[in-house]
């Protein structure tokens, strides 16, 4: 029987994969790595030689997962950010009043970071921490404070806190003169972009040509992106249409840098976005800051709910 732990690639070439993997650009991971791009590279190859098989196809100005690759991203991805969880946790500096709120990493980019500026400079003495993943995370066992959970209503933990609910609707950046994105000559010209997760396919595009009766339309092609935060960004870019998720963009759409892309009707879904919070806590201080953050969560969804009926959607 093999030593599995010998088996196993180096973990800073792990790290390596992972980081490109979340941005899909050499560029962008090597700056979050601090690294130049060619030792970002090397280490990329590096990995792929270890283990005998390719895990990028490379192509102009653009990267993309090979079948192999996307199997191992979806594994190390998740383990890497619970390692990195539990480190976190176990360091000295954050065992007093410090709160840690688990979110996807689309919802953090989207919803959570821009708000958090603002909540930082109301409650200065309160520490939080953001960890941002797509994997479903243990309260207890991994020592998070609060987590915003995505699921139907039926599935919600039994104290889960209502946020929002998921809708969806095509938008682009202005520049690309979209209105009508089901109109099939409009289509002809724009690249759709979707969010390349099989284990929701409610949110991709061939779900919502479907709700909306359509036939096969043919887009002038299609760019397809592990995750979701991505697709927005490349929408902010000008290069295509995305499906935006409702709660999420909002703010994008009140501030004319995204546009609606079609004369439908926003599409709900059966989902929607619920807070969690762990019931044991390491001390009263850390248990009250989050109830603080908690409830300024809860007021930001509120907010955010009592606004809809004015901006671009109205």
């Amino acid at each position: 029987m093999s030593n599995r732990l010998l088996d196993l690639p180096p973990l800073d070439l792990l790290r390596t994969f992972v980081a490109v993997g979340r941005r899909m650009s050499i560029t962008l991971a090597s700056q979050e790595l601090c690294l130049t791009q060619s030792a970002l590279s090397r280490q990329v190859q590096a990995l792929e030689s270890f283990l005998g098989y390719r895990l990028f196809v490379r192509s102009h100005r653009r990267i993309e997962f090979t079948s192999a690759g996307q199997r191992l991203f979806r594994s190390a991805d998740s383990a890497l950010e619970q390692l990195g969880d539990v480190v976190a946790a176990l360091h000295p500096g954050t065992a007093g009043g410090a709160v840690t709120i688990s979110a996807s990493i689309g919802v953090t980019a989207l919803w959570l970071l821009p708000r958090l500026g603002a909540f930082q400079r109301a409650a200065p003495g309160i520490d939080v921490r953001v960890a941002a993943n797509n994997r479903f995370v243990d309260l207890e066992r991994e020592n998070i404070d609060l987590a915003v959970r995505y699921c139907k209503r039926a599935d919600a933990p039994e104290h889960a806190l209502f946020l929002f609910d998921e809708e969806l609707v095509p938008v682009a950046h202005p520049a690309l003169g979209v209105s009508r994105i089901e109109d099939p000559e409009q289509l002809r010209q724009q690249v759709l972009l979707d969010f390349d997760d099989v284990s929701r396919p409610w949110l991709q595009w061939h779900d919502w040509w479907r709700k909306a009766g359509k036939g096969k339309l043919q887009a002038r092609g299609v760019l397809h992106f592990n995750q979701y935060d991505q697709v927005v960004q490349a929408a902010l870019a000008g290069q295509g249409v995305a499906l935006g998720r409702l709660a999420l963009v909002r703010p994008l759409l009140d501030e004319g840098k995204l546009v609606l892309a079609s004369a439908r009707a926003p599409a709900s879904l059966a989902y929607g976005y619920w807070l969690i919070a762990r019931h044991a806590a390491p001390n009263a201080n850390a248990n009250a800051n989050a109830s603080i953050v908690r409830d300024w969560i809860v007021a930001e969804a509120a907010g955010m709910q009592s606004a809809s009926g004015q901006g671009p959607l109205s």
